[in-house]
């Protein structure tokens, strides 16, 4: 039975250790810790920033960022950004990832928004099939660039 909850600073090994365990991550994440607890601390202070985590048997076996985002378009329109989703490998194909991502859309509506959304690396087809039987629509084409 999976249960989830908001992270603590001491889940952050853990995150981390999902966010490195695929190709793209073990090629851009780091082993030391510093600056992802810099990340946390920074997350934590805004109430408009949650990590979620999801425990099986005290294990963290899945991770996401909910962002709630006010603006003015749509009517001033509140909507939820969804980052750094990630389930454990071995427990990939078994609905915890679903699972997931019903939870962030919960307490995304819970927080007021309408749309919630997300971004995704171009070469995760597996993770795009996966959004996909979820509903959501690659309606958008996505822009990012580097400021370092």
């Amino acid at each position: 039975m999976i249960r989830f909850r908001t992270a603590t600073r001491a889940d952050v090994p853990a995150i981390v250790a999902l966010l490195t365990d695929d190709p793209l991550g073990r090629a851009r994440e780091s082993s030391d810790l510093a600056p992802y607890l810099t990340g946390f601390d920074a997350i934590a202070a805004n109430p408009m920033h949650e990590i979620i985590v999801g425990e099986v048997e005290g294990r963290i076996v899945a991770t996401c960022q909910l962002t709630i985002l006010h603006g003015l378009s749509r009517q001033g329109m509140t909507r939820a950004l969804v980052e750094s989703v990630r389930t454990a490998p071995d427990l990939r194909s078994k609905g915890i990832g679903a699972a997931l991502m019903a939870e962030a859309e919960s307490r995304a509506h819970a927080a007021g928004a309408r749309i919630i959304q997300l971004t995704t690396d171009k070469s995760r087809t597996r993770a795009h099939a996966f959004y996909d039987r979820l509903g959501y629509e690659a309606s958008h084409l996505g822009y990012k660039k580097s400021l370092d």
